[in-house]
């Protein structure tokens, strides 16, 4: 496979959506007490825990911008944690995921609809592979297929 990250939200909007208690639209956070399967936390890329405190709220994506630009709900660790960092590596809110969509977008931050594909999240290596290795691919969104609630951003590698 060619070699991508996965790519948490930025620090700086965990650390403001904790400190401030609005999400980026200014809405109010949504609190959450983890029951059961889901919350993601898109910093830690890891799953909540049962009995942690989540925050929920609206994300500005920062790619796609122009026609596919959209916000995403997404969950947060109320608690710091530490931003994931690992290349070449698929997170545990991915693989842990039910059924996932992944979107691949040119330079030109057009999707490139040839190469998105949904699949369980333990079997999305494939199409993330294919995404990665095409020539076309700037970058790629994991989204839940479900609710469409953006998972991850990925980045391409070199070599």
């Amino acid at each position: 496979m060619s070699r991508f990250r996965c790519t948490p939200i930025p620090g700086d909007t965990a650390a403001r959506w904790r400190a401030t208690g609005r999400d980026d639209r200014g809405q109010p956070l949504h609190h959450r007490v983890v029951d059961g399967p889901g919350y993601p936390c898109r910093h830690c890329l890891r799953l909540g825990l049962p009995g942690e405190a989540m925050l929920l709220g609206g994300y500005d994506l920062p790619h796609p911008q122009g026609v596919y630009w959209t916000p995403s709900p997404i969950f947060l660790h109320a608690r710091d944690c530490a931003a994931f960092t690992a290349a070449d590596e698929i997170p545990e809110i991915v693989l842990e995921n039910a059924i996932v969509s992944v979107r691949s977008y040119d330079a030109a931050e057009m999707c490139l609809y040839d190469l998105g594909g949904i699949a369980a999240g333990a079997e999305v290596a494939p199409l993330l592979a294919r995404a990665v290795a095409d020539s076309r691919t700037r970058f790629i969104n994991i989204h839940t297929a479900r609710p469409g609630c953006l998972l991850v951003a990925v980045e391409k590698l070199p070599g």
